[in-house]
C-alpha cells in the first residue's frame, strides 16, 4: 500500500482525508484548461474507426500536444480514445516500463471511468499504473453529444 493511502487510512477523518494541497487541485485545473484549448485550436473532436480526430488533425501516436502541455506545466496529459465500453491511451505521455503507455486502457473499475460513462468529469486521485496522481478527467464529446473520449491531466503525488 503507498505511503500516500496508508496516512489516509490511519487519519482519524479517513473519509475526509485531504489527498493534496490546494496548489494541486489549481495545477490540474489549469493544465486541464490548457489541454481543452489546445486541441480546441485544432478543430472539432470526432472519431473515425479507432481514430480520434481534432478537425483534421489525427491524434492517435501525435504526442506534440499532451508533450506541449507537460512542457509548460508540468505532470502528465493523455487523451483517451473510446473503443467499445473501454477507454484506451492513444496520445500520452504517462510511462510504463520506460515507454509512453499507448494502448494502455483506463482502470475499467475506477472513479474516473464511472464518471465518464454518466457524462461527468472527474477530479481526484487516482492509482495509475500503480502510482498515485492527482487527476482531471474530462469527456471529449462530438456534435453529436456522445463520448468518443477523455481529456487527462495529472500530477504524481508520490
Amino acid at each position: 500500500m503507498s505511503q500516500f493511502l496508508s496516512k489516509c487510512l490511519l487519519s482519524v477523518a479517513a473519509a475526509v482525508c485531504m489527498v493534496s494541497p490546494a496548489m494541486a487541485d489549481e495545477k490540474v485545473n489549469k493544465a486541464m484548461s490548457a489541454l481543452k484549448q489546445e486541441l480546441a485550436a485544432e478543430g472539432k473532436p470526432r472519431l473515425e474507426g479507432d481514430q480520434l480526430y481534432f478537425g483534421s488533425g489525427k491524434i492517435n501516436g501525435d504526442f506534440k500536444i499532451v508533450d506541449k502541455i507537460t512542457a509548460k506545466h508540468g505532470g502528465t496529459a493523455t487523451l483517451f480514445v473510446k473503443e467499445g465500453n473501454n477507454y484506451i491511451r492513444r496520445s500520452t505521455n504517462v510511462m510504463k516500463a520506460g515507454q509512453r503507455a499507448v494502448g494502455t486502457p483506463l482502470d475499467p473499475s475506477g472513479p474516473a471511468k464511472a464518471a465518464i460513462d454518466s457524462g461527468k468529469p472527474f477530479y481526484g486521485p487516482v492509482d495509475i499504473l500503480g502510482k498515485i496522481f492527482q487527476t482531471g478527467y474530462e469527456p471529449i464529446v462530438n456534435d453529436s453529444g456522445a463520448t468518443i473520449g477523455i481529456y487527462y491531466v495529472g500530477y504524481s503525488l508520490e
